[in-house]
């Protein structure tokens, strides 16, 4: 198999990919600018080019995914699943309704790549660049995909990347569960549409866990601060000796653990004998973040919240 994909893709799905055997050919800055290469490639070599969405079998074959959430949990009366160019969504909404009519499909994408969004609500939302759900960054919804989608899907929602990274650290906090952009985009339609599927058995399609272990870092990192777990701090003190070991004392007294220590001298407004002094803690939370800065004022130093 010759597998064509978009140059920024990461590296751990590349090596995956290859590990099965497959060459692997990285071209183009998006997965539209991939498939007409792989269409050349394909005319030139004389291979069968398999479509990654807008095929039958590849609709069908992805829809094997709700048979199984079925078997398992009969239950279920909504399934939330990310869209891309629709393959997944468009094979599991044809065995989800023909299992269990009355089950609801809703179909989840980026606001910075809406375009099966557009398609079937006939809005025109710009496009963006890149998104940390590289997976499902398509340009162009597929044509049997659209059809399906526009007949059998109850509804289309958008998240912001926000959502998304919050979704990838709690899989991974509360599930242990290592889950891709693209895969997290159904846990995170819930996290910011939370009174839409109130009540409900939902089920959700964690598709795929390639992720670079740099990104990853960053995104657990972000996400401690969202959660004000890090906080970096300023405290503004007189540069003489033995006020930086007050300071961290009187942070390590209120249980927190300093990360960073940075002294700013020049970039500052304060007069020439003081100094910025900014942290960055690790803390339990925002309550203790607020804790932590009143024990640094109650021994004399001017703190704020960065």
């Amino acid at each position: 198999a010759v597998i064509v994909m978009p140059r920024f893709t990461p590296g751990v799905k590349v090596e995956r990919t290859r590990g099965f055997g497959a060459e692997v050919v990285l071209h183009g800055d998006s997965l539209d600018e991939s498939r007409t290469h792989a269409r050349e490639l394909a005319t030139q070599e004389g291979l069968v080019f398999v479509h990654p969405y807008d095929d039958e079998d590849i609709v069908a074959g992805q829809g094997t995914v709700a048979l199984e959430m079925l078997r398992e949990q009969p239950d279920l009366d909504t399934l939330v699943v990310a869209i891309g160019g629709g393959g997944l969504i468009a094979g599991m909404a044809t065995a989800a309704k023909a299992i269990k009519p009355g089950i609801e499909v809703i179909g989840v994408q980026t606001e910075r790549f809406p375009a099966m969004v557009n398609a079937i609500k006939g809005t025109h939302l710009p496009q963006g660049t890149s998104t940390i759900a590289e997976g499902i960054a398509v340009g162009t919804p597929g044509v049997i995909t659209e059809a399906i989608v526009r007949q059998k899907v109850d509804d289309l929602l958008l998240v912001d990347e926000g959502d998304i990274e919050q979704a990838i650290v709690m899989l991974l906090e509360i599930e242990k569960t290592l889950v891709e952009g693209a895969g997290a985009a159904g846990l995170a339609a819930l996290i910011k549409h939370p009174q839409r599927f109130a009540g409900k058995r939902v089920g959700l399609v964690l598709c795929g866990g390639n992720i670079d272990p740099m990104l990853l870092a960053s995104i657990i990192e972000r996400g401690m601060v969202r959660a004000g777990r890090l906080a970096r701090i300023q405290v503004n003190a007189r540069d003489v000796p033995g006020n930086l070991a007050r300071i961290t004392a009187t942070v390590a007294d209120a249980g927190a653990n300093i990360d960073e220590v940075h002294h700013q001298r020049a970039f500052t407004l304060l007069a020439a004998q003081n100094v910025a002094i900014e942290l960055v803690l690790q803390t339990r939370g925002r309550e203790h973040i607020a804790q932590v800065i009143e024990r640094l004022q109650q021994a004399g130093f001017e703190t704020a919240l960065l």
